[in-house]
């Protein structure tokens, strides 16, 4: 039986989540959709498109769609729905699961890959975060759930964007960039969004073919020299106003979640790459939000893709270096005040 994908929702308390999940259940994809709930509540689906008493753990929607609340943990909800498919008591070909407003989606991720049952029937698809434009600046300077929100994007939708002004969704856009520089990111108007934005986004396979990103670190990439550049000494945007103290890049706002790419132009040895990253994740792995990588390894023609979040890391071989393209090794790291110093010099040191 062929793995179920499965989707996270989240995103701060207001910035649309439902909208955005009535709009992908009403829609005539032909498909049928689970959807795991973490509490029901006013804010979330409208009753009319239930069509049986919430009382239920498992509720079935007009369109074929499903819903369940969480009463017990996310794990015992997976497993009994993948039973009741096999059994075919359900029918539905994939899950979303909408996170609180308030919730870290990294324990919700990492449900994927700590727990072999759910690892057999499961694979986590992608992560997909909404975002206010008219509160973000202040849920992101004051919570830090929402900065995580941010950093664990595997797409990131902005939403009530057409209730701010030009600038402030320019300088909203620049800080989620150097927050989260690996996820795309686009305003979405009342929850329209083409499925294909949301669903099969293969954001998040740890250990199945990564496609590559042609656009990876695109934006990097426009004033990136070498892997010691970083946001902001100089940088007069509006999302920086006020004072720089002469350490790194800090906002006036000093986000905690921060992003750096590293490159190199030299391959990296196996052996000491790996010795590395898994001292690494050992000591820095609970503050590691995301990191990916397409690099260059010595002893192989083809591209290695890695990425991992917090303690969990996978790589793959990924398509051959193209005659005459430059083999260059790029990575990201999204992560809670990470020593980038440290990271730099231990990957330096892991080059052949």
């Amino acid at each position: 039986m062929s793995l179920i994908p499965a989707t996270i929702l989240t995103g701060f308390l207001g910035s649309g989540k439902t909208t955005l999940l009535k709009r992908v259940l009403t829609e005539a994809h032909g498909q049928k959709i689970a959807v795991i709930e973490n509490e029901f509540g006013e804010e979330n689906i409208d009753n009319e498109i239930l069509v049986a008493d919430t009382q239920e753990n498992i509720i079935q929607m007009s369109n074929g769609c499903i819903c369940c609340t969480i009463r017990d943990d996310l794990r015992a909800t997976l497993q009994d729905l993948a039973e009741k498919k096999r059994k075919g008591e359900l029918q539905f070909d994939r899950v979303v699961i909408e996170t609180t407003g308030l919730a870290d989606p990294g324990p919700v991720a990492q449900t994927f890959f700590m727990d072999d049952e759910v690892a057999e029937q499961y694979l986590l698809d992608s992560i997909l975060t909404l975002v206010d434009a008219k509160h973000a600046a202040q849920q992101l300077n004051d919570r830090q759930e929402a900065r995580r929100q941010v950093g664990f994007a595997d797409q990131i939708f902005i939403s009530k964007a057409d209730l701010v002004d030009k600038d402030e969704l320019d300088a909203l856009i620049h800080r989620l960039k150097h927050m989260n520089p690996r996820a795309p990111m686009r305003p979405v108007h009342f929850g329209e969004v083409a499925l294909k934005e949301v669903f099969d986004l293969r954001g998040f396979n740890l250990n199945a073919k990564l496609d590559i990103d042609p656009d990876f670190l695109k934006v990097e990439d426009e004033h990136d020299h070498g892997h010691d550049h970083e946001h902001g000494e100089a940088c007069d945007h509006p999302s920086h106003q006020r004072g720089h103290e002469g350490h790194g890049h800090h906002h006036h706002h000093d986000d905690d979640v921060k992003s750096f790419v590293y490159r190199a132009t030299r391959p990296f040895n196996p052996a000491k790459l790996e010795d590395f990253l898994g001292a690494i994740v050992q000591v820095y792995g609970p503050r590691m939000l995301r990191y990916k990588g397409v690099l260059d390894m010595q002893g192989t023609d083809r591209k290695v893709i890695f990425q991992g979040v917090h303690q969990l890391m996978g790589s793959d071989l990924g398509p051959a270096w193209a005659e005459g393209e430059p083999r260059v090794s790029k990575m990201v790291f999204i992560g809670l005040d990470l020593p980038r110093d440290i990271l730099v010099q231990g990957l330096d040191q892991s080059l052949v």
